[in-house]
């Protein structure tokens, strides 16, 4: 089985993260796959050791949706099965499979972002739409109609799994500035619209005077200015870290007590799953399928958005948990990860449905 995977630029999010993953992945199963990106650059673009990677753009225009010769790229490629990934790429999947019939193309529902009109008449062209979390297969059917069967719900996988030794990184938290009393607090995302850096900053400016705290954010992109300035305002300097985009953030949830999130865009957080890998408890605000990322209420807790108080709470509760309890929970945490976002496991439900879609069993 053919495989063509299409992502419209390699830049450090989540789903580009999953579409070199699966891309890899795919491959290693023993099935022939090709990365395809419409930009041939990205943070991610030195990711690709072992993948066939082709580009549409000679050289990067700067332009996430130009997409020229598609449709010869694609019939080039002769795949059984295109997987589409992340909202450009999508746009375009009900295009190619109008123009490819006997092609299965599979578009992926893996955002909380208003969907373009593009985006949703594909989702109802294609052949089947794989959503990665519940939360976001029952927005395609309250919004698109799309029938229940037409979707199925693969969970986003585990990019930056835990080491076997889950040894405290107490040389980053001292280099950060940290005590071994203070609770650091960690957010790893992108810095752009929706991910919504900025109102933790203004949550963690009124916590408790009495807890030592510290607020590390691990990203780059173009609201970081504004959240640097709310970090200004505040005073709170000396509380705030910003670290920059982490190829690996692994040492950095080594070095955290609490994983911690505002974004309003998501469909499921990359970050939050591997922060649970690594025993660190999640404190956010609700957003579309956050809630499937942890146990609720136990490793994780759910606020309503705009409920500051009730963040800092959880916050605060947490931060003064006795360390039995802290570490009970942290393992239940990294259980929960290892067996609901296992790549294994997951790459094998993609084949399962590919075969099944192209009548080759499953």
């Amino acid at each position: 089985m053919k495989i063509l995977v299409i992502q419209d630029h390699l830049r450090s999010g989540g789903t580009e993260r999953q579409s070199i993953l699966l891309a890899r992945a795919f491959s290693a199963a023993g099935h022939p796959t090709t990365l395809l990106t419409f930009r041939p650059s990205g943070a991610l673009a030195g990711e690709l050791a072992g993948i066939t990677h082709r580009t549409l753009q000679p050289f990067d225009l700067g332009f996430d949706w130009f997409a020229p010769r598609l449709l010869h790229a694609v019939a080039a490629a002769g795949p059984d099965v295109v997987l589409c990934m992340g909202r450009m790429a999508n746009c375009y999947a009900g295009f190619v499979q109008q123009q490819h019939p006997p092609i299965v193309v599979v578009g992926t529902m893996r955002t909380g972002k208003p969907l373009p009109l593009l985006f949703r008449r594909s989702m109802q062209r294609v052949r089947h739409v794989v959503a990665n979390s519940h939360a976001a297969k029952q927005t395609l059917i309250d919004t698109l109609d799309l029938a229940a069967v037409n979707i199925t719900v693969i969970h986003n996988s585990l990019v930056f799994p835990a080491s076997p030794s889950l040894e405290r990184n107490d040389a980053m938290r001292t280099a950060g500035g940290a005590g071994p009393d203070t609770t650091v607090l960690l957010c790893v995302a992108m810095f752009r619209r929706g991910k919504n850096q900025r109102e933790l900053v203004e949550v963690a400016a009124d916590l408790s005077p009495d807890l030592d705290w510290q607020l590390w954010f691990a990203g780059d992109g173009f609201t970081r200015p504004a959240c640097e300035q709310a970090v200004r305002l505040r005073r709170l300097g000396h509380r705030v870290r910003f670290l920059g985009w982490q190829r690996d953030p692994s040492p950095l949830y080594l070095a955290a007590d609490i994983a911690v999130h505002a974004s309003r865009t998501e469909s499921l957080s990359n970050f939050v799953i591997e922060a649970q890998a690594h025993g660190l408890p999640a404190v956010v605000f609700e957003a579309q399928g956050i809630g499937e990322c942890f146990v609720p209420g136990d490793t994780g807790f759910v606020l309503p958005r705009g409920d500051h108080a009730g963040f800092r709470a959880a916050v605060e509760r947490l931060a003064r948990t006795a360390r039995p309890d802290r570490q009970a929970r942290a393992e239940r945490a990294r259980t929960h990860a290892a067996t609901t976002f296992d790549p294994q496991r997951h790459v094998r439900e993609y084949l399962a449905l590919f075969a099944r879609l192209t009548g080759g069993g499953g």
